[in-house]
């Protein structure tokens, strides 16, 4: 799985403040009024799912993976989350999402389980946990198409989360026109970059692939 990049369905990363791009809303940092940085980042992770998980294909004959044998498409989507980072040492991220199924052969009734995960990622490389579940998905006799909801959890530790008190100085420190450094970026600084990006929690959700899954995937 390559957890670092991740698809469309990101939710305004928190990692992505290192280029001051992105929503100018909580969770970020943004520039006030061109002079010095506001942080109004929160705990809150970004959420996302990592390329080529977000769906999944089973084939009649394991070997044979060509669109003749396909017996089963699934995707996730609508990929949302919930977050509470008041009164406690733990950020508390809820996840759902929906998953959609196609299957060829609509005889009779039928019953697949396909299994997902829900990673916590730092700084965009650190795996912190990573929890496995499963979804059900029922056909009806007749019936090609199928629909799943779902949800995931997870807990960020607040204090992994939050800006040293040295490095929200240096960012949100206001500069006067003319000052040595009022032009220089304080996300520039190796030592701020490196902060922010180990303060930069994202949770990511995608289906449990086996090799030749994932392969097929980046391939096709």
């Amino acid at each position: 799985m390559n957890a670092r990049r991740l698809t469309a369905t990101v939710l305004c990363s928190a990692a992505a403040v290192t280029a001051l791009s992105g929503c100018a809303k909580k969770g970020e940092i943004v520039v006030d009024s061109g002079v010095g940085i506001t942080a109004v980042r929160s705990a809150c992770p970004a959420v996302g799912i990592p390329d080529y998980t977000g769906d999944v294909t089973l084939f009649r004959a394991p070997n044979d993976r060509t669109a003749g044998n396909i017996d089963l498409e699934a995707a996730m989507t609508n990929v949302r989350t919930t977050c509470n980072d008041q009164g406690s040492d733990k950020v508390f991220a809820k996840v759902e999402f929906d998953v959609l199924a196609r299957r060829n052969d609509k005889q009779g009734a039928r019953q697949v389980t396909l299994p997902y995960f829900v990673s916590v990622l730092q700084g965009g490389s650190a795996v912190v946990s990573k929890r496995v579940g499963r979804v059900t998905l029922n056909f009806a006799d007749g019936q090609d198409r199928a629909q799943f909801h779902a949800t995931g959890s997870a807990f960020i530790d607040r204090a992994a989360a939050t800006l040293p008190a040295d490095i929200r100085e240096k960012i949100t420190r206001k500069r006067k026109a003319g000052d040595a450094d009022a032009a220089v970026d304080p996300l520039s600084d190796p030592s701020v970059k490196a902060a922010v990006a180990r303060s930069s929690f994202e949770v990511l959700v995608g289906f449990q692939l086996d090799e030749a899954q994932l392969a097929y995937n980046a391939t096709r």
